[in-house]
């Protein structure tokens, strides 16, 4: 399900733009919430996680009630938006890795691996079609 590539032309050849990014956020921890959130987002990271088009639906089924906490666009919180921006805390990060380990849903050893990863940044995104 959770897909990374060496380059872009690799995720062009693969899928056109039709992804799920699972991506780091390397903003400083000192960034307002408003600007983390904000529709400025550059996408297609070489070091992020996709998720095709076509799996969104079994992403969403297998994973929504674990990404319960996202912060979206408008500051609220709520499951994954398949459709926006969703922001990921860092303290965060070892609750959502001991939910994925508890259910085990569809190649979360993957998604793990990349998450513990993700404690050197600002927390992640879950950025939407």
């Amino acid at each position: 399900m959770f897909y990374s590539f060496a380059s872009q032309e690799e995720r062009k050849r693969v899928g056109g733009t039709c992804f799920i990014e699972i991506q780091y956020c390397k903003m400083p921890a000192d960034t307002s919430m408003k600007q983390i959130v904000s529709v400025s987002i550059s996408h297609w990271h070489d070091d992020s996680l996709y998720i095709s088009g076509d799996d969104e639906n079994e992403f969403c089924d297998e994973y929504s009630g674990i990404f319960d906490c996202g912060i979206y666009n408008n500051l609220k919180v709520g499951a994954v938006d398949c459709c926006g921006i969703n922001y990921y805390k860092p303290e965060l990060i070892p609750l959502l890795i001991e939910r994925i380990c508890n259910k085990e849903p569809a190649d979360y050893k993957k998604l793990v691996d990349w998450l513990g990863k993700a404690k050197q940044y600002n927390g992640f995104y879950i950025l939407g079609l």
